[in-house]
């Protein structure tokens, strides 16, 4: 990367990329991003563990509202995190495969507490969610027919909405800085509803905002490409050796990890794209589950908290009982600790190129642009008569008034939902 490249870095996202800022002292796993503020609070492995464990345990609606819950956890109430640090974090979580929501757990676990810190926090965010699915695939395994969650779900769903727009407006504040960053955000919003896949929307944003950036420097495209585009290389021959490891195996345990460890390597977007990956794969292609298996795989995993890659979870078990769910799970998230970890070091090298700044700056703004996407859809579906609407009003004013832990609010909209009975 070139440090001394023409042009300072834009100030809309990071205000500490001076050089002092980017010492060999600052590049500690603690302080990825060469920000003193978010290493001042070093945590305890048990305590990292505990409050991911919580999080694991609550965060219901997806990874909109997975991010927006971290955001509130590590950046308001705990300050692990500054605000730019988060961004820069979520911006490299969007740009490997695999669930963007754990791998940004993954990445803050690392920044906290290096290797071991990042395999505590992406197993504690996923261990509770794979169990419970585990055990509602053994229920329904059994009985053929999914638990009564409506009820549940008809108050939680409004609380998520309330969740995921807090952290929509903390996190804009600090994002959008400058117009090009608004236009950016405001394109990718148009993108996305216009049904244009989540990857294309990223890097569409962050080229758009390179364009800008060769316009006001005048600098040269195809070396500071080359520059950003190098470090990214290993992260794709990981995900393209592991795409080609399923060819003529048998089915097996072995068939099956490796099946879904090629789905975690190559998987962008949300549940919904990794749903046409597991119908290719366990419907057409191995005939292992039937449609309507796979619809309620999905099912549970969106209505149970935590990553909806615990779908897997489902159709392991579905498949090969409690080893198969074990195996599954296993598989589809291994990829995304992979990608964490061999591109940990990333956000320092990043940092270093303001043109890898714009790169950031852009896929940022296109990040929350999702975000806002999801959360408008989600509301459309979620707010359906007066009770969901005054959920919502009531959960985002506890939320911006009172600063109330989400999960507090997220337990009060499931009894209310509870007791309203739907």
């Amino acid at each position: 990367m070139n440090g001394s490249h023409e042009g300072l870095p834009p100030d809309n996202l990071r205000g500490n990329l001076s050089r002092d800022n980017l010492s060999p002292d600052h590049l500690s796993p603690d302080n990825l991003s060469g920000d003193n503020s978010s290493a001042q609070s070093r945590p305890s492995l048990a305590e990292v563990a505990l409050v991911f464990l919580k999080l694991g345990t609550i965060a219901f609606g997806g990874p909109a509202a997975h991010i927006a819950m971290m955001e509130d956890e590590f950046v308001r109430r705990r300050r692990w995190l500054t605000e730019a640090d988060f961004l820069d974090r979520l911006a490299l979580a969007n740009l490997i495969p695999g669930p963007s929501s754990t791998e940004l757990a993954i990445f803050i676990g690392y920044s906290k507490r290096g290797w071991a810190g990042l395999l505590v926090a992406g197993c504690c965010f996923i261990v509770p969610a794979a169990i419970l699915v585990a055990l509602i695939a053994a229920f329904y395994v059994k009985f053929g027919a999914l638990p009564q969650v409506a009820g549940i779900l008809y108050g939680i769903k409004p609380a998520v909405i309330a969740i995921i727009a807090q952290a929509l407006w903390s996190l804009g504040r600090k994002a959008v800085k400058t117009w090009r960053v608004a236009v950016i955000g405001m394109a990718a919003v148009v993108l996305n509803a216009a049904g244009v896949s989540p990857l294309l929307v990223l890097v569409t944003a962050g080229m758009v905002s390179v364009v800008a950036f060769w316009i006001s420097t005048k600098s040269r495209p195809a070396a500071s490409v080359l520059a950003i585009g190098w470090p990214m290389r290993p992260l794709w021959l990981v995900g393209t050796a592991a795409a080609s490891m399923v060819v003529a195996i048998p089915v097996s345990m072995f068939r099956l990890f490796l099946s879904f460890c090629k789905i975690g390597a190559v998987v962008f977007g949300s549940g919904y794209v990794l749903l046409a990956f597991l119908r290719a794969e366990f419907i057409e292609h191995l005939h292992w589950i039937t449609e309507r298996q796979l619809i309620d795989a999905v099912a549970v995993g969106q209505f149970t908290p935590g990553p909806v890659f615990t779908t897997a979870t489902f159709i392991g078990y579905v498949v090969a009982g409690w080893r198969g769910a074990g195996v599954a799970t296993i598989a589809i998230f291994l990829p995304g600790f992979v990608f964490v970890a061999v591109s940990g070091r990333m956000l320092t090298r990043l940092r270093r190129s303001a043109l890898a700044v714009a790169v950031l700056d852009g896929v940022v703004a296109g990040s929350l642009a999702l975000m806002a996407v999801v959360a408008w859809q989600l509301g459309r579906a979620a707010i359906v008569d007066w009770v969901t609407l005054a959920i919502m009003v009531t959960s985002a004013a506890l939320l911006l008034g009172f600063r109330m832990n989400s999960a507090w609010i997220i337990f009060g909209a499931a009894v209310v939902g509870w007791l309203v009975g739907r």
